[in-house]
C-alpha cells in the first residue's frame, strides 16, 4: 500500500500534471468570467434587438435559442483567447530556439565506400 502512495505522489508531482491541473483551474475561472460577461454585457446588448424579452429567454416556438447563442458567444470568446495564448507561447517558444546557440555539427563520419576508396588510393601510391 505503502508503494501504491509513492507512485502516486510521483504521478502528481511530475511537471506535466501539475501543469495541467493549473491549466484546468485557470480555464474554469475564465470560462466563469467570459460567461459573465456574455451574460451581463453582451446579452443585454444584443436583447435591444429583441423586444418584450430578454435575449437569454428568448426561445420561439419552446426552443432555447437564445441560452444556445450565449453559449455559442461565450465558446468563440474562450476559444478566441486560447488561440491567442497557444500563438504566443508558440511564438516565445520559437524566439527561444532562435536564441539559443547553434552547436556545430560534427563532421559526418566517412561511409565505408569512401574508406575503401581511400584505401585504394594509398596502396596505388605505394606501389
Amino acid at each position: 500500500m505503502k508503494k501504491f502512495f509513492q507512485e502516486f505522489k510521483e504521478f502528481a508531482m511530475r511537471g506535466n500534471v501539475l501543469d495541467m491541473a493549473v491549466g484546468v483551474v485557470v480555464g474554469s475561472a475564465f470560462t466563469a468570467i467570459v460567461t459573465s460577461i456574455v451574460q451581463n454585457l453582451l446579452t443585454p446588448l444584443l436583447g435591444l434587438l429583441i423586444p418584450d424579452s430578454t435575449f437569454a429567454e428568448w426561445a420561439p416556438g419552446g426552443f432555447g435559442i437564445g441560452a444556445v447563442i450565449n453559449s455559442i458567444i461565450t465558446f468563440l470568446i474562450t476559444a478566441f483567447v486560447v488561440f491567442l495564448l497557444v500563438k504566443g507561447v508558440n511564438k516565445l517558444t520559437h524566439l527561444k530556439k532562435q536564441e539559443e546557440p547553434q552547436e556545430p555539427e560534427e563532421p559526418k563520419a566517412p561511409t565505408t565506400e569512401e574508406l575503401l576508396t581511400e584505401i585504394r588510393d594509398l596502396l596505388k601510391e605505394q606501389k
